[in-house]
């Protein structure tokens, strides 16, 4: 894509599922100039339209909801509620139906994907908010247990997934069950990290572009959740990262502060993963362990309550 540099990478950096991917794949998928053409690709692509079993839904607080209930389910029942990735300026929940379906069938649970506010037009706390509007709404559903509902999601998703345990966790009038983050962008001081060639998908230029997009004038110590100073009290979570990740270091290190604050924390780091592999190659074996271990978090979380 334009002005996407690959560069080479040491395939025996790369794990051996991702070498020949790792040799094309951009150091950066957007930046202030690659950002209007990127979203038009996706608008595009949208357009295309997604599987017929899903809904596309408007909440009363204006909030675009798209919601996946695998056939045969009965009664109330655990849920999850999904954010997508795009470093907080790009994507749409669209783009994760075959996720959201993978998740639901496999799992047999109602997923809801939701269609934030994104930025720079639309900066924190608009996202999040728009995401605790979901979560309370999925909750509120005649189908669903909300004493088992999970968050999650990937990347910017999983950030906001994070920043959202923190919020419902502070305004108690709901408590997740389970947060699911999937090498979740949380700290935008890795901005200032140096660049790897190992890089792929995201790199600093672009997290310092989609951190400063989605903050504007907010006080980070506020937004951005591995600022928070109290961890406590959020649910039991499942963060998932490989080692060639611009956010392997501060994932583990919130994983450890979550795990020094009282809340169990499962880490499952992929070697030789770059940011964003398994969405460029799900049927690859390492993509599909990945997400094998995700499904048996959520699992272990949500389906013990119902007995």
């Amino acid at each position: 894509m334009l002005g996407m540099d690959t560069g080479p990478v040491p395939d025996n950096e790369v794990h051996p599922d991702l070498r020949r991917i790792a040799r094309i794949a951009p150091r950066r998928l957007v930046g202030p100039r690659t950002l209007p053409l990127m979203r038009r690709v996706l608008k595009v692509r949208g357009r295309l339209g997604g599987p017929g079993d899903i809904q596309a839904l408007t909440l009363p607080s204006g909030v675009g909801v798209r919601l996946y209930r695998p056939a045969g389910l009965e009664g109330r029942g655990p849920a999850l509620l999904w954010i997508h990735g795009g470093g907080y300026v790009l994507g749409t929940a669209q783009q994760d139906d075959g996720l959201v379906r993978r998740f639901g069938e496999k799992l047999g649970i109602t997923v809801a994907s939701v269609e934030y506010r994104l930025a720079p037009e639309h900066p924190y706390p608009a996202p999040l908010e728009d995401c605790y509007a979901a979560l309370r709404w999925l909750a509120e559903l005649p189908a669903v247990d909300p004493a088992r509902v999970a968050i999650g999601g990937a990347s910017a998703g999983g950030g906001l997934a994070a920043a959202l345990a923190l919020l419902a966790r502070d305004r108690g009038e709901i408590a997740p069950a389970f947060q699911l983050l999937v090498y979740p962008m949380l700290d935008d001081r890795s901005a200032t990290t140096p660049a790897r060639p190992t890089y792929r998908m995201w790199d600093p230029r672009a997290n310092q572009f989609g951190w400063a997009a989605y903050l504007g004038n907010a006080d980070p110590a506020e937004a951005v959740p591995a600022r928070r100073t109290d961890l406590s009290g959020v649910p039991p979570a499942w963060i998932g990262v490989g080692t060639h990740d611009l956010f392997h270091d501060e994932d583990l290190a919130y994983a450890q502060r979550l795990t020094n604050a009282g809340v169990p924390c499962q880490v499952e780091v992929v070697p030789g993963a770059f940011h964003g592999f398994d969405l460029v190659v799900p049927k690859n074996p390492v993509s599909q362990r990945f997400f094998a271990a995700q499904c048996d978090a959520l699992r272990g979380a949500l389906v013990p309550a119902a007995s």
